[in-house]
C-alpha cells in the first residue's frame, strides 16, 4: 500500500512539474509571480529527488522562470540554488541535457547580478562549480565544450574573482586545473574558430596568473613524463597562439588608428577591445619568457634543450613583429598610449635575457622607444623601466655605450632615477634604481671613448639624487654604487661650478662629501661588484676640492655642517 502510494506522489509530482515546465514556454506566465514563488519548491525536489527524471523537468521549469522574470535569478539564489546546483553538477553525466541547463542557469546568473554579490557566502559552491565545468571542458567534444570554456572565463577573469581564486587554489590540482590544461590543449591544437582560439588564451593567462608560469607546462598524465613533447605540449601551442594573436591584433590596431576613419564610437570600442586582447597574450608571452629565463634555477630540468630552440625560435618572430608595430607608430609621430608602452615592455623583457636579440632594429628604435608614454604619463617613465635590464647589459661594451648616447638615452636614464630616488619617487623599486645606477656607471666609465657632455643641470640633478639616496640608506652596495657615480661625475665639475648654481648648495655636497668619505674608510669586504665599485671610488679624481682642504681650520669650523670625517678621509687622499 506504501509502495503503491509513493508511486503516486511521484507520478503526480512529476506530471505537476512537467505541466508547470510547459506552461513555463509562455514568457507571460514563466515571468509571473506565481511562477517565481515556486523555484523554492522546485529546488527542493530537485534535493530530494536526485537520479529522478523529473529533474529534467524542473532544470527546464527553473531556466524559462529564471530567463522570462528578473526576481527569478535573486528567488533561485535566495533559495539557495547555488548550492543545490553546486551538489547536482558534480553528479551529472557528461555532456547530458541537464548539464546544458546547469549552464544556462550560470549564464542567466552572471550575466544579471554582480560577481561581487554572486561569489558571497558561496565561495565553495562555486569552486564545485568551476571543477565540475573544467571537467566538461576537458572531456566534452561538441558545442557544450565551448560553453564550458566561455563560462571559465567568465568566472575566473572577473574583477572581483580574487577570493574565488584563493579559494580555487586550494582544491587539488590534479582535478580541475589538470582539466583546463587538457580542454586548452584540445582547443588549440584542434580546427577552431580564432574567436574560440582566443577564448583558450584568456583562459591560458587566468591558469598561469594564479598557479605561475610553470603551469603551463605541468603534466596531464604519467605518460608525459616519458614524452617531453607531451609534456610540453600546452606551452608550446599557448606561445604559437600567442605569437598569431599578436600579429593578428597589431596589424588590426594599426589599421584602425592610422586608416579607419577617426572619431567613431565603433573605432574606439574596437581599438579598446583589441588592445585589451593583445595585453593578454603579451602577459602569456612575458610569463613564457619568465619560465625560460628560470631553465637554470631548476637544473634544466624544466624545459628541454628541443623544446627551448623552438621557443627561442617562437620568441624572435614575435619580438620581430612588436618592433615593426613601434616602428610603424614611430612613422606616424604616434608617442603615446598604454599599447605602446605594452610594448616597449614587452620587449624589454625579452632583450633583458637576450640584449643581442634584433640588434640592429632595436638600435634603430631606442630613443623612440625611451621616449613612449603611457596614457596618464606627462613624462616617459616605465618605458624607461622596462628597458633598463637591457640598458645595463649593452653599455657594457662601447658600442652599446653610443648607440645610447646617441639616441640622449643618458638624460631618459638620469631622468627616470630622478623620479626613482626623489622625495616624490614615482614607485619604489630597489631592481631599477640598481639598473639605473648601473647603467650610468657604464656610461661614465666609457665617457672619455665617446666624447660624451653632460649638461650642467643634468650633472645637478643627478647629485642631488644621490644626496638624497645616500640619506635615505643604510645599505653599503647602495651607498658604493651612489659613491662611485659621485666620483665619476666629479671629474665633470668642481666645487666651485657647483656652489655658483642656485640650484645647489653646500649642504648637498658636505652629504656627498660624505657619502664618499664612508665608502673610502669602510672595510674592504663583500662581493666582487662592490669591490669594482670601491675602485672606482678610491681612483676618483678629488683635486678640486683642494679649497676645502687648504682652508683654514678656524675657517672650516666655522662652517656650520663641516663634518671632520669629510676633512680626515680627503686630505689623505688628495694630498
Amino acid at each position: 500500500m506504501g509502495s503503491g502510494f509513493n508511486e503516486n506522489r511521484d507520478a503526480y509530482l512529476s506530471l505537476s512539474i512537467t505541466v508547470l515546465a510547459a506552461f513555463c514556454r509562455v514568457p507571460d506566465i514563466a515571468s509571473s509571480e506565481d511562477m517565481v514563488l515556486n523555484i523554492s519548491l522546485v529546488l527542493e525536489v530537485i534535493s530530494t529527488q536526485s537520479g529522478s527524471s523529473v529533474l529534467q523537468e524542473c532544470y527546464e521549469f527553473l531556466y524559462l522562470v529564471s530567463a522570462a522574470s528578473g526576481n527569478g535569478i535573486t528567488r533561485f539564489c535566495e533559495s539557495e540554488g547555488i548550492k543545490i546546483l553546486a551538489s547536482q553538477m558534480s553528479a551529472l553525466q557528461d555532456g547530458s541535457h541537464l548539464m546544458e541547463l546547469s549552464f544556462k542557469l550560470l549564464q542567466l546568473i552572471l550575466g544579471r547580478m554582480s560577481f561581487e554579490i554572486f561569489q558571497n557566502n558561496n565561495l565553495s559552491d562555486i569552486s564545485v562549480i568551476v571543477a565540475a565545468i573544467a571537467r566538461q571542458f576537458a572531456v566534452l567534444h561538441n558545442s557544450l565544450k565551448f560553453e564550458a570554456l566561455h563560462l571559465l572565463n567568465a568566472i575566473l577573469t572577473s574583477k572581483d574573482s580574487t577570493q574565488l581564486r584563493n579559494a580555487l587554489r586550494l582544491h587539488p590540482q590534479d582535478s580541475w586545473s589538470t582539466n583546463i590544461h587538457t580542454g586548452i590543449i584540445a582547443v588549440l591544437q584542434n580546427r577552431v574558430a580564432p574567436a574560440e582560439r582566443l577564448q583558450a588564451l584568456i583562459l591560458a593567462e587566468s591558469m598561469v596568473s594564479m598557479h605561475g608560469e610553470d603551469w603551463l607546462v605541468s603534466q596531464v598524465n604519467t605518460n608525459d613524463a616519458r614524452d617531453p613533447a607531451s609534456a610540453n605540449m600546452c606551452l608550446l601551442l599557448v606561445l604559437e597562439q600567442s605569437r598569431v594573436e599578436i600579429a593578428v591584433l597589431l596589424n588590426e590596431l594599426a589599421y584602425l588608428k592610422y586608416e579607419a576613419p577617426q572619431d567613431t564610437s565603433a573605432t574606439a570600442e574596437a581599438i579598446f577591445t583589441k588592445q585589451h586582447n593583445v595585453a593578454v597574450a603579451y602577459s602569456l608571452v612575458e610569463k613564457i619568457i619568465k619560465l625560460i629565463s628560470n631553465v637554470e634555477e631548476n637544473d634544466g630540468n624544466l624545459l628541454d634543450e628541443g623544446t627551448l630552440t623552438k621557443l627561442i625560435l617562437q620568441l624572435n618572430e614575435t619580438i620581430a613583429v612588436v618592433l615593426e608595430y613601434l616602428e610603424d607608430a614611430k612613422e606616424h609621430g604616434q608617442k603615446k598610449g598604454d599599447d605602446l608602452l605594452a610594448s616597449v615592455r614587452i620587449i624589454g623583457s625579452y632583450l633583458a635575457e637576450a640584449p643581442l636579440a634584433c640588434k640592429e632594429k632595436v638600435q634603430d628604435l631606442l630613443g623612440y622607444m625611451l621616449s613612449i608614454e603611457g596614457e596618464d604619463e606627462q613624462r616617459p617613465f616605465y618605458s624607461v623601466c622596462f628597458l633598463l635590464p637591457m640598458l645595463s647589459q649593452i653599455t657594457m661594451k662601447i658600442e652599446g655605450c653610443k648607440a645610447l648616447a646617441s639616441c640622449k638615452g643618458l638624460e631618459a636614464v638620469l631622468d627616470c632615477f630622478n623620479k626613482l630616488v626623489g622625495s616624490n619617487a614615482f614607485l619604489e623599486d630597489n631592481g631599477c634604481i640598481f639598473l639605473a645606477c648601473d647603467t650610468i656607471v657604464n656610461l661614465l666609465l666609457k665617457k672619455d671613448k665617446m666624447h660624451m657632455m653632460l649638461d650642467e643641470s643634468a650633472i645637478v640633478r643627478l647629485l642631488k639624487a644621490l644626496a638624497y639616496c645616500s640619506d635615505n640608506t643604510d645599505e653599503m652596495s647602495s651607498m658604493m654604487m651612489a659613491a662611485s657615480i659621485c666620483a665619476l661625475v666629479f671629474e665633470y665639475t668642481s666645487e666651485e661650478a657647483l656652489l655658483n648654481r642656485p640650484d645647489f648648495n653646500y649642504s648637498t655636497l658636505r652629504t656627498l662629501y660624505l657619502l664618499i668619505a664612508r665608502c673610502l674608510t669602510s672595510s674592504e669586504q663583500g662581493t666582487k661588484e662592490d669591490m669594482d665599485l670601491s675602485e672606482i671610488v678610491s681612483s676618483g679624481d678629488y683635486a678640486s676640492l683642494d679649497g676645502l682642504i687648504d682652508t683654514p681650520v678656524s675657517e672650516r669650523l666655522s662652517r656650520r655642517d663641516f663634518d671632520p670625517l669629510i676633512w680626515k678621509v680627503f686630505i689623505v687622499k688628495v694630498k
